[in-house]
């Protein structure tokens, strides 16, 4: 794969750059040294890499909107990093681009139960959403392998799923609100602490766009009662076809699982 080739104005103006950002920012959150830049070259797709111009690591909306107007004003390009899970990517850098990850803008802002939504900042990794209300009996429902790791913005941004998606849907399905920052610096408030608000579906378009349209900075999520009586089962089959009939005869009979995960006997002996 052909990256695209930097802009050697940009990479001509790095010094001012750099300045720029580290006096919104603060010199120890703008990293252009490569020894540091290095980790953000790629995500979990190592096969591609190319060190950033610089990485940005704001702590808070207001920090992200400063950096991405001075990035605009100075036609640097801006790569959103979450937790760089993913194998897509997602999160590839160019030579003169800035990486703003998320990471360090893990707050729980707001729970509200009797309204099942719990408010966070993009940063915080899935599973921890779900440790910040489980005491209650509630839980964050998609859950994609990597949810120990990745960040709820990447969640957003890949529209991810996971083994619950059967029965309770995928990251769209349980995005009531966020908070995003565009490419010019203006924060933009979408939806809402309930689904389906009025108007243009604009959450939909916004979840799945891999980061193209501004960098979410927090979101309102669905929250939903554990299941009472969820027993796990395992069940042995002689081919993948009969597998695949027994899942379509259980959702026939109007059973629909907490989660079904399907493992053939070449990944059953790597686990």
């Amino acid at each position: 794969m052909d990256m695209p080739a930097p802009s050697t104005d940009v990479l001509n103006r790095k010094s001012r750059v750099i300045d720029r950002l580290k006096g919104a920012l603060s010199a120890e959150h703008v990293k252009s040294d490569p020894v540091e830049t290095r980790a953000y070259e790629c995500d979990a797709l190592t096969a591609y890499a190319c060190q950033p111009l610089c990485v940005l690591l704001p702590g808070s909306t207001s920090e992200v909107a400063e950096a991405m107007r001075i990035c605009s004003e100075e036609r640097v390009p801006v790569v959103p990093r979450g937790s760089g899970t993913s194998l897509a990517g997602g999160a590839l850098p160019t030579s003169d681009c800035g990486v703003l990850g998320v990471s360090r803008m893990s707050r729980v802002l707001e729970v509200d139960y009797e309204n099942r939504c719990i408010r966070v900042e993009a940063g915080r990794t899935n599973l921890s959403v779900t440790d910040a209300v489980e005491a209650e009996g509630f839980f964050y429902a998609p859950d994609p392998s990597s949810q120990l790791a990745c960040a709820i913005a990447g969640n957003i941004a890949m529209n991810a799923g996971g083994a619950h998606c059967l029965k309770y849907g995928v990251t769209t399905n349980n995005l009531l609100g966020l908070t995003m920052v565009t490419m010019d610096g203006s924060v933009v408030e979408i939806g809402g602490s309930h689904l389906d608000a009025g108007g243009y579906d604009w959450l939909g378009l916004v979840c799945g766009s891999e980061g193209q349209l501004g960098v979410v900075t927090e979101a309102t999520l669905r929250i939903l009662p554990r299941p009472e009586g969820a027993r796990p089962m395992l069940i042995g089959f002689a081919s993948p076809e009969v597998a695949g009939a027994c899942v379509s005869d259980i959702i026939r009979a109007g059973v629909l699982p907490v989660a079904i995960e399907y493992m053939d006997s070449k990944f059953i002996e790597v686990v």
